[in-house]
């Protein structure tokens, strides 16, 4: 006897979604402070200034500002509230 009822077979996520670009330009744009762990464990936090295909420039306050490559980023997570943008002099 056949089944009434086929299951649909379920495809498995996309591996890539494409959204990275915006949400790095949002978070950005809003400069919202980010923690982002590296792959060897170590926690940077900052705003993300600018990004590229390769790597973000990670703006830090009190400290020098970090250029870091995304294969060398674990994950990255916000922090809370966006920050209020510098005024230009």
């Amino acid at each position: 006897m056949l089944p009434l009822h086929k299951k649909a077979a379920k495809n498995p996520p996309p591996d890539e979604t494409f959204q990275e670009a915006a949400y790095l330009k949002s978070l950005g744009e809003k400069q919202t402070p980010v923690s982002i762990k590296l792959l060897d464990g170590e926690v940077v936090t900052g705003w993300i200034e600018y990004y590229d295909h390769k790597m973000i420039r990670l703006t830090r306050e009190g400290a020098p500002n970090l250029f870091i490559f995304k294969h060398e980023i674990l994950y990255i997570s916000e922090d809370g509230a966006a920050r209020k943008p510098r005024r230009e002099p």
